[in-house]
């Protein structure tokens, strides 16, 4: 599952409500760790974290990467590459953060948590259609950063996935 997003079900209704999130690392026998990549804060870095090293990631959009260690904050990048298509670094330095800042195409956030399964439980939720797995395309560095995000990823799956991308959280309610 390295590399894949997990497109929320949608009648997934805990923290992971719509979300997207980027599997990071997965190895059956050790678990799963992802961050959630549609989940802002409306914070920016700036808003908290003071000092010199930081002024130039001010700026910085913070997103909730997931419910563990909610109270640590980490910088990722992600870029594109046309062989090997969606590309990563996670947990880097503010240097780090700001030479791939710099770089075109390249998107930097930092996350306020991760998202994380111990052995077997990312199998088990995946055999109950709790997540719905598929790669990663370009455009995703350039998807809005909420649930607009997991509308249109969810809704190219099929065109029943599209109705229900579309669909209010309790179509009964209408």
């Amino acid at each position: 599952m390295r590399g894949k997003l997990l497109l929320a079900a949608p009648d997934l209704r805990d923290e992971f409500r719509r979300t997207v999130l980027l599997v990071n690392l997965h190895a059956p026998s050790d678990g799963a760790f992802g961050l959630v990549l549609n989940r802002p804060t409306g914070k920016v870095v700036g808003d908290l974290l003071q000092g010199d090293a930081f002024e130039p990631l001010k700026n910085i959009p913070v997103l909730a990467g997931g419910p563990v260690m909610q109270d640590q904050l980490m910088f990722c990048s992600l870029w594109w590459t046309p062989k090997r298509g969606l590309n990563w670094a996670m947990r880097i330095s503010t240097e780090e953060a700001y030479r791939h800042s710099r770089r075109p195409g390249c998107m930097v956030s930092a996350y306020l948590g991760y998202s994380g399964w111990s052995p077997g439980q990312l199998e088990n939720e995946m055999m109950r259609d709790a997540w719905y797995a598929t790669d990663p395309t370009k455009d995703v560095l350039g998807a809005g950063k909420d649930e607009d995000m997991w509308r249109t990823l969810f809704g190219r799956i099929s065109p029943m996935h599209r109705i229900l991308a579309e669909a209010p959280d309790d179509p009964f309610l209408n």
